[in-house]
């Protein structure tokens, strides 16, 4: 007679079959291609109790199992200042998927809700980051790994020419311009949304959302869902949006931009114009 298997063991096998295609092979193809791991790696896994990062965090585990690449993961959940109910559902679900996490806590949200409301979601990440890379740090990890993925690079995208000027994206992998050492890498890059919403749900998991403790006591519609809005829109009448913006950051023709910047220095057409 079979074994019957642990709920655990059905998750992981779903990330290897019915998703293999769809989400395994997408985090292996952005490991190869952005060069996101190396062996002996020691990389911090950040879980905010969502679904990205508890998918990421399973995808990485199945990769350090049956990948040529050894690496060591550690499995990290920053408490900002959850709620009870939300911290007891990221213990829950982290014990249905079989991981060991470690949860250590910050006064990120108290700081935040005694400074100015205004561009609270900014700093609130960068108070995160900072406490992420000390945390790495202390455990002696040189990488980083979050869960952004695919949609989360083209929003950002288009929040960046929207609202604030700028041809900007998120990258797949970046170094700490203060933690020497110590890079952050996006596993998920380019992994979709919609296929890590039907893991979850082909699964029968309840994750948290962002669990803010400002934003959820507010009729909240921020920049980012109105850009979700948008492309929502736009699929219909053009179902390939989101990868024809992706591929637009992979083929930018140098040849017609007017301008640009690098490492503080500008760039314009004319330097190039005046030469001919």
């Amino acid at each position: 007679m079979a074994r019957l298997l642990n709920k655990y063991q059905l998750i992981e096998r779903s990330i290897l079959t019915k998703y293999r295609k769809s989400i395994y092979s997408k985090v292996i193809k952005a490991i190869e291609d952005y060069e996101l791991i190396s062996k002996n790696d020691k990389i911090m896994v950040c879980i905010s109790g969502g679904k990205d990062s508890f998918l990421l965090a399973k995808c990485l585990e199945e990769i350090s199992k049956h990948g040529e690449i050894k690496f060591d993961l550690k499995y990290i959940v920053m408490n900002p200042g959850y709620k009870e109910f939300n911290l007891n559902k990221i213990l829950a679900n982290a014990k249905i998927l079989n991981l060991d996490i470690e949860i250590f806590n910050t006064d990120i949200f108290e700081v935040i809700n005694n400074t100015s409301k205004k561009g609270y979601c900014y700093l609130c990440a960068r108070m995160r980051r900072g406490h992420l890379y000390n945390k790495a740090k202390e455990l002696g990890c040189n990488k980083i790994a979050l869960g952004h993925h695919f949609n989360d690079v083209i929003e950002t995208t288009l929040l960046s020419i929207f609202y604030a000027g700028e041809v900007k994206t998120m990258l797949p992998k970046l170094h700490s311009d203060n933690y020497q050492g110590i890079d952050l890498i996006r596993p998920l890059y380019l992994v979709k949304e919609e296929d890590i919403i039907s893991w979850s749900n082909y699964n029968n998991l309840d994750f948290i959302n962002c669990a803010c403790s400002f934003t959820e006591n507010l009729k909240f519609n921020s920049k980012r869902e109105e850009i979700k809005n948008l492309i929502k829109n736009l699929k219909i009448l053009n179902h390939d949006i989101e990868n024809n913006v992706f591929k637009a950051l992979e083929n930018v023709n140098l040849n017609c931009i007017i301008g640009g910047h690098k490492n503080g220095r500008k760039i314009s057409f004319l330097d190039d114009f005046n030469k001919k």
